[in-house]
């Protein structure tokens, strides 16, 4: 009799099965440990941001300034049984620095192309915009400080050839143009508006050529905005008043042209970037609510036109955590002073008292 196919018996069945199952449990558990390293890599990645953010700047000597300043203008330093070293009391209030608040320096340089490190010396192009962001995790808040290009300050200069001179007070907005075009020139320009700021701690910097606004822009899809003047320029014509979806060079048009030959025309530019500013925010907040790792990726798009001391890490950090904070005008500021027209070019000398007390509104708070 010719030999039949043996049949899988219930052992074989089981045996087959449970095979089965092994290889499922496995491909399981190779997916749970994918998860769990990426989870754990996220989790030390944000913690290398905070750490590396944190540990970059001292606020003793703005405390200590602060505090000397409050006592000259009336105030005190008392001591009593919550008493602690840099606090003062201005106005009759009882204030403290608040440490954990983070600050950043944003810097628009007047540059079209990608960044091009300069021979050290007075090539390193002038910043037209300037500003600080400042994180503030106890209250979930942004603000924004605008500083005039044209504010008359201490900066370093140096001649053509590099060689260092000293300090001079001269606009703000040349001390990136003494320097190298990349880290020596933001370096020197953050060390600038520190020191105007009582030694503000001043947590990392970011030097963008102003090509680099389209691609910015249209990131997000563009910015919808009211003309705040009219202009009329090569290749860019909009009347006062006009609704306007800025998108590639027409962004770069509104926040960068200005007529030199009318008196105060850099004010009027900061108010345009004021504006744009918070409707950009708020565009990127939304970007960010719809994937956090659109910071990572404009980052990236990015790097060709921008100088900054801010890492990928820090950037990931910071992505997650403003996700749950507010931005709106009232917490957007602008440097009051008054503009004079120089010998040669406009200058903008800060109201003093006015400084102090932004920073303390900002930067302190009140101790019940």
């Amino acid at each position: 009799m010719a030999n039949r196919p043996k049949k899988a018996g219930v052992g074989g069945r089981k045996k087959k099965s449970l095979q089965f199952h092994r290889i499922m449990i496995n491909i399981a558990l190779g997916a749970v440990m994918l998860v769990f390293v990426a989870v754990i890599s996220f989790l030390l990645l944000q913690i290398s941001g905070k750490n590396s953010l944190y540990s970059r700047a001292d606020n003793g000597e703005l405390m200590a300034t602060l505090s000397n300043l409050a006592v000259e203008l009336g105030g005190s330093i008392d001591v009593e049984d919550d008493w602690q070293e840099g606090d003062f009391r201005y106005e009759g209030i009882h204030y403290r620095y608040n440490d954990d608040i983070l600050t950043f320096l944003f810097l628009g340089i007047d540059k079209m192309g990608v960044v091009e490190r300069v021979k050290e010396g007075i090539e390193g192009g002038q910043s037209d915009a300037i500003f600080l962001l400042v994180l503030n995790p106890r209250n979930k808040q942004i603000s924004v400080i605008g500083i005039p290009r044209d504010t008359m300050t201490e900066i370093d200069v140096c001649d053509r050839n590099g060689e260092y001179w000293g300090k001079t007070k001269g606009q703000l907005a040349i001390q990136h143009g003494y320097g190298d075009g990349a880290e020596l020139s933001c370096e020197r320009t953050m060390n600038a508006v520190a020191s105007l700021m009582y030694e503000l701690p001043i947590h990392g910097y970011c030097a963008i050529n102003m090509g680099a606004i389209p691609l910015l822009n249209d990131a997000v899809g563009g910015i919808d905005v009211e003309a705040l003047e009219t202009m009329n320029f090569k290749g860019f014509h909009v009347e006062q008043g006009n609704a306007l979806h800025l998108e590639g060079m027409d962004a770069y048009h509104y926040l960068h042209d200005r007529n030199i030959e009318v008196d105060y025309s850099a004010k009027s530019r900061l108010q345009r970037q004021k504006q744009y500013l918070l409707k950009y925010a708020s565009a990127v907040m939304e970007e960010l609510k719809k994937n956090v790792g659109f910071a990572v990726s404009l980052y990236g798009t990015l790097s060709k036109y921008m100088v900054t001391d801010i890492s990928v890490d820090e950037v990931s950090y910071l992505a997650t955590q403003v996700l749950g904070y507010s931005f709106d005008s009232d917490n957007m500021y602008v440097l009051e002073g008054e503009t004079v027209i120089g010998e040669i070019y406009e200058e903008f000398y800060p109201d003093e008292e006015a400084l102090y007390k932004l920073i303390i509104e900002i930067f302190y708070e009140e101790v019940e």
